[in-house]
């Protein structure tokens, strides 16, 4: 592995790595938050983050603002890339599609099965280099955004007893249902319903292994609310499976980071009780 970047940072260091990732075959980068418990080699929990559509690991690690909250709660952030890059891995013109959008499963279909396979970078490969290298508990949550939120919440509901805490901001809850994920979907996985149905949050509830408390704000003014979103079905999932959910709408929040930036501390903080 190589650090590419450094910075000190309430107390910690914010770094970005790189390294060659043998579950998707390219290399991979990941912005990684040391809080000073780490530095004084203690073995922190690790609270993974995966982001939206088009981002990289900069996107969260310069704009969330989280590191000031990880440090007062002793937790290691891992940011990883949202899919494999490089001129050896296929991609569409799209954004929606091909680099910069994973939608964090292992692909089954060609060009895409070589490459992306980001559940198994996200939920084994990466999670074994971060406890390997750095002062890092087993004690793991997840989160993210948008493609990333709906990630969070699928890798969660599909691997029960790999992560203590779940939350996320503006997910996709219904990947089956909606434009964004049907297309990618047909992309990576072919037009088999059956097997969309595994990566579909809303879908995954009813056969959950283990009830994680599920924390999910949305913004009211999201662009994407009512088109891609539709936090309204994760709701109705939840209380038709008594699943936990806490599901906040937030008056005139967009898609942005700044609505992550003005919840993030929340967010952290409902992880660290869960990671402590």
């Amino acid at each position: 592995m190589e650090r590419v970047e450094s910075h000190a940072s309430f107390g910690g260091r914010q770094e970005v790595w790189r390294h060659a990732s043998s579950a998707l075959g390219c290399e991979m980068r990941f912005g990684l938050y040391l809080p000073p418990a780490a530095l004084r080699g203690e073995a922190c929990p690790v609270l993974y983050w995966l982001s939206g559509l088009t981002c990289t690991e900069q996107n969260f690690i310069t704009k969330a603002g989280a590191q000031g909250h990880a440090a007062r709660h002793g937790l290691i952030l891992v940011a990883p890339d949202t899919s494999p890059r490089g001129d050896g891995v296929p991609n569409d013109a799209a954004y929606d599609l091909g680099q910069g959008a994973s939608f964090y499963l292992n692909a089954t279909q060609e060009p895409w099965a070589a490459h992306f396979r980001m559940e198994d970078y996200v939920v084994q490969e990466l999670p074994a280099i971060v406890e390997r290298h750095f002062p890092a508990s087993d004690r793991r949550g997840i989160f993210g955004h948008s493609m990333g939120g709906h990630g969070a919440l699928t890798l969660a509901l599909r691997h029960p007893g790999r992560y203590a805490s779940v939350s996320a901001f503006a997910p996709i809850v219904a990947r089956s249902q909606v434009a964004w994920g049907q297309k990618a979907l047909t992309a990576y996985l072919g037009t088999d319903r059956a097997a969309w149905a595994a990566h579909d949050a809303v879908a995954l509830i009813a056969s959950a292994g283990e009830r994680l408390s599920l924390l999910v704000d949305q913004g009211d003014a999201d662009e994407f609310l009512a088109t891609q979103l539709r936090p309204e079905m994760l709701q109705a999932a939840c209380a038709a499976e008594g699943h936990p959910l806490t599901l906040r709408m937030q008056a005139g929040h967009d898609h942005s980071y700044y609505f992550i930036a003005s919840f993030i501390g929340e967010h952290i903080a409902h992880h660290a009780k869960s990671l402590a």
